[in-house]
């Protein structure tokens, strides 16, 4: 556990230009707080232990302002930048080296009780204020432009931008 930890820190240095060291990362990114807040209640949640995992889940959003839903799926080294109105549903599936900012939203588009929100490949980057929903794939490499709104699967290593997004890298 603790190496998921370093790694998790490590991860934010590597990506965050303004990341003066990975202490200052441990205690005072709340993007890092939040996944590791999620990393906690999902396990509550696999256990069978809902309440107790949607009370831990909400804690962490008071605490950190990012909403991640116990039963949504995070892989390895995902990082949060400036993660404050971040919302992740709980059928969201998130691959590893994910990095995204401030006020992405990973919606669902559908009351019924299915897979109904995104799945992100590895190595995804999502700009702030981006908006994903419903039960759509974001391939590996992928980028979604800041402020886009995404409602359709993505190929891997393509990027997107606008509302609603289109491809922009040819």
């Amino acid at each position: 556990m603790l190496s998921r930890l370093r790694e998790d820190t490590r991860a934010m240095c590597d990506r965050d230009p303004a990341a003066t060291g990975c202490l200052e990362v441990a205690l005072c990114y709340s993007g890092v707080h939040a996944v590791w807040g999620h990393r906690l209640a999902h396990r509550c949640w696999n256990a069978g232990f809902q309440l107790l995992a949607r009370l831990l889940s909400q804690l962490v959003r008071f605490l950190t302002g990012v909403e991640i839903h116990p039963g949504a799926t995070i892989g390895r080294r995902v990082t949060i930048d400036h993660g404050m109105g971040v919302v992740i549903g709980e059928t969201a599936e998130i691959g590893d080296d994910v990095h995204m900012y401030h006020g992405v939203t990973l919606g669902g588009d559908t009351n019924e009780p299915v897979k109904r929100h995104p799945t992100l490949g590895d190595e995804v980057t999502i700009g702030a204020n981006a908006t994903l929903l419903g039960a759509i794939t974001v391939g590996d490499g992928a980028t979604v432009g800041a402020g886009s709104v995404l409602t359709d699967d993505i190929e891997a290593g393509r990027t997107v931008a606008g509302v609603p997004a289109r491809p922009v890298d040819g």
